[in-house]
């Protein structure tokens, strides 16, 4: 059964983990920032990796787009949780397609581990990620050519509502979907928990 959760900003919500996850002391957790490599977004994985740790987790980083399909494979096996961090969707596709992750990540969640996606890695968890063009820049992605995410769910996340700088996009992505598609629209203290086919909105407070 599968366990996913999905949050905007993971350092606002890191107390969430334990309550979806007691058991967290000495566990694996692969960690992978892909989607920060091609944005200002240096400072955001080391604090992440510092909040897992905080929560008594072994951090085990794995930059897919420069490692081996075996190393992955391997790295996604060994470890226990599963965490994608936020940055560019489009890249982050991009590469999770190109090194063959996209269907290793889907073996893994489908069996149980927990996945645990960022802003970029929560978007990417959809059926599709189009929708997230008004958040992103798919021209950071030359190299991907379609936009079929990893359909771990049948909804889509719009991370960072109400975000000073990003949630003017959260807003337009609300006009332009809002009746197309399924949206679960968070904001940057929220998370969504699915789990045993059930889907809730948790909130940090």
């Amino acid at each position: 059964m599968q366990k996913i959760l999905l949050v905007s900003m993971f350092q606002n919500v890191a107390g969430m983990l334990e309550k979806v996850e007691p058991n967290l002391k000495n566990k694996r957790i692969t960690y992978i920032p892909t989607a920060s490599i091609v944005e200002n977004t240096d400072s955001f994985p080391e604090m992440e990796k510092q909040e897992l740790k905080k929560l008594g987790l072994i951090v085990d980083e794995l930059e897919i787009s420069a490692s081996s399909y075996e190393t992955i494979q391997s790295t996604l096996k060994k470890n226990d949780f599963i965490f994608i961090s936020g940055g560019n969707t489009f890249f982050l596709l991009q590469e999770l397609k190109r090194t063959g992750t996209d269907q290793l990540l889907k073996e893994e969640v489908n069996s149980g581990k927990l996945y645990i996606g960022e802003s970029a890695g929560a978007i990417v968890a959809s059926p599709d990620i189009g929708y997230s063009a008004e958040m992103d820049q798919p021209e950071k992605a030359p190299d991907l050519k379609e936009n079929t995410g990893l359909g771990l769910v049948d909804f889509y996340t719009v991370p960072h509502d109400k975000n000073p700088e990003m949630g003017e996009a959260a807003k337009k992505i609300v006009a332009m979907y809002s009746e197309s598609l399924n949206l679960k629209v968070i904001h940057d203290y929220q998370a969504i928990l699915v789990q045993d086919g059930e889907i809730r909105i948790l909130e940090s407070v």
